[in-house]
């Protein structure tokens, strides 16, 4: 048991940015606020048997690598936000982490180890966060509105007047939003707005989609019109489920956002999954592109396409790309935006469940010469294993992909499926390295190849 006047050595820093050290018995301390090389004393919160878990409440020693945090909400005190995790800790070795965390998950898990280490991508750490969904409190007791990301370990939402993660202009939107909320009949039923920033021609359009429970009132729509023309925003209104999202006011540029490498524009709408991080974004494009190296002779696979955003790209250099996502409604985006971008003769979109494949489904989707997978949290565990199957039992006629671009926003269901494709599939991991999409939070980005052994 970890005493209360013991000090530890903070060895190394997991992926909930807490410091990991051993105390005097040998168990594992995981420690809020910790740096590695730092010494603490800790407020021990949990006890198990094998690991303890608490605070920070002295430091010496302090990490070269401790900066102070940009945001007066981030901390370890109640109340403090818990969109960020890591603004105590220098930019660049954020991504450090985040690297090891990823050849760990592929170390440790997979016995996968990369023959080539990629560079991390990188972008803009301040301002970066173009796509955001804010919770909504209209505290009574109070008699304010709250509009915010959740207090950290709380479902409460955090008091907040700025956010640096956010873009400048949409982080001035905070106070105001609080104010138009609280003037308004339906206040108490108003959970939560949506943000999505998107590029055009005319330049940068934000979006904000308001949840609300009750139908509005004349007065508050108007409102909200007043609040748009006021500060140059759009509102949507969503009553329901996704699929009721629509405009309040039809007129406005629409939302899209641009890859510039490539000359495409993709057209969204504000609930349609696209990445957080556009800058960020257009060089993982680039990246991944280039690792596939598709030629025009070949066919590319792109699964789990969502709107495009590799398929468009790809077609722009293979003879033909299929794009497979599990949302009809995202299928039928993605074939809009190939028909925006003059592409649909190259590029054809299907829609199915894709944690349900079987080796007969990805021998139905005939001969491709190059994968690109990009998942959600739970991976592509029924797409690694359709392929092991094959291995085991080829089926006549059908060769599997010659190479294959995995990105994943989570290493350990990468690492999973890639102990498959390695050890039973019979892939090389040719290379790996992360993408730092969500700086100052825990969130991993990640890109693996695999080529045929």
């Amino acid at each position: 048991m970890t005493a209360s006047d013991e000090w530890l050595r903070i060895e190394s820093m997991d992926l909930d940015a807490q410091g990991v050290a051993r105390n005097g018995e040998g168990k594992v301390v995981f420690v809020e606020g910790a740096l590695p090389t730092e010494q603490v004393r800790v407020q021990v919160g949990r006890r198990k048997n094998q690991w303890e878990q608490g605070s920070l409440v002295e430091l010496r020693h302090e990490s070269a690598l401790r900066v102070r945090p940009r945001c007066p909400h981030f901390g370890l005190h109640a109340g403090a936000c818990g969109g960020c995790k890591m603004q105590h800790l220098d930019a660049a070795a954020q991504v450090a982490v985040k690297q090891r965390a990823l050849e760990d998950n592929l170390q440790h898990l997979a016995k996968v180890q990369p023959e080539r280490i990629l560079r991390p991508i990188e972008g803009p750490t301040w301002g970066y966060r173009y796509r955001a969904r804010l919770s909504v409190r209209h505290v009574a007791k109070k008699g304010s509105v709250l509009v915010g990301f959740h207090e950290r370990k709380s479902r409460y939402v955090a008091d907040m007047g700025v956010c640096p993660v956010l873009p400048p202009d949409v982080s001035a939107l905070l106070m105001p939003l609080r104010a138009l909320i609280g003037s308004m009949d339906q206040r108490d039923r108003l959970p939560q707005i949506e943000l999505a920033v998107g590029e055009h021609a005319v330049g940068r359009v934000t979006a904000l989609v308001l949840r609300h429970l009750e139908p509005l009132s004349a007065p508050d729509q108007l409102r909200l019109k007043a609040f748009g023309t006021t500060h140059g925003v759009q509102w949507w209104l969503q009553p329901k489920g996704p699929e009721t999202v629509h405009r309040l006011d039809e007129h406005g540029p629409e939302l899209a956002y641009g890859v510039p490498e490539f000359g495409l524009l993709m057209p969204f709408k504000p609930t349609d999954f696209t990445q957080v991080n556009h800058q960020v974004n257009n060089v993982l494009v680039g990246r991944a592109v280039r690792l596939l190296d598709p030629q025009p002779h070949e066919r590319v696979i792109d699964w789990f396409c969502g709107l495009g955003n590799f398929t468009l790209p790809l077609a722009t250099r293979a003879h033909s790309v299929l794009g497979i996502e599990g949302s009809e409604t995202l299928v039928q985006r993605s074939r809009e935006n190939a028909r925006r971008n003059g592409l649909e003769g190259r590029a054809s979109f299907t829609a199915r469940n894709l944690f349900e494949l079987s080796p007969q489904d990805l021998v139905g989707y005939g001969d491709a010469q190059k994968w690109l997978v990009d998942p959600p949290r739970e991976g592509a565990f029924a797409l690694a294993k359709a392929l092991a199957d094959l291995q085991a039992a080829p089926a006549s006629g059908w060769s599997p992909p010659q190479r294959i671009v995995y990105v994943s926003c989570n290493p350990a269901t990468l690492a999973r499926d890639a102990g498959l494709l390695v050890h039973q599939a019979g892939y090389r991991c040719t290379a790996a390295g992360t993408v730092n999409m969500f700086p100052h939070t825990a969130h991993v980005e990640s890109m693996a190849v695999f080529d045929r052994a």
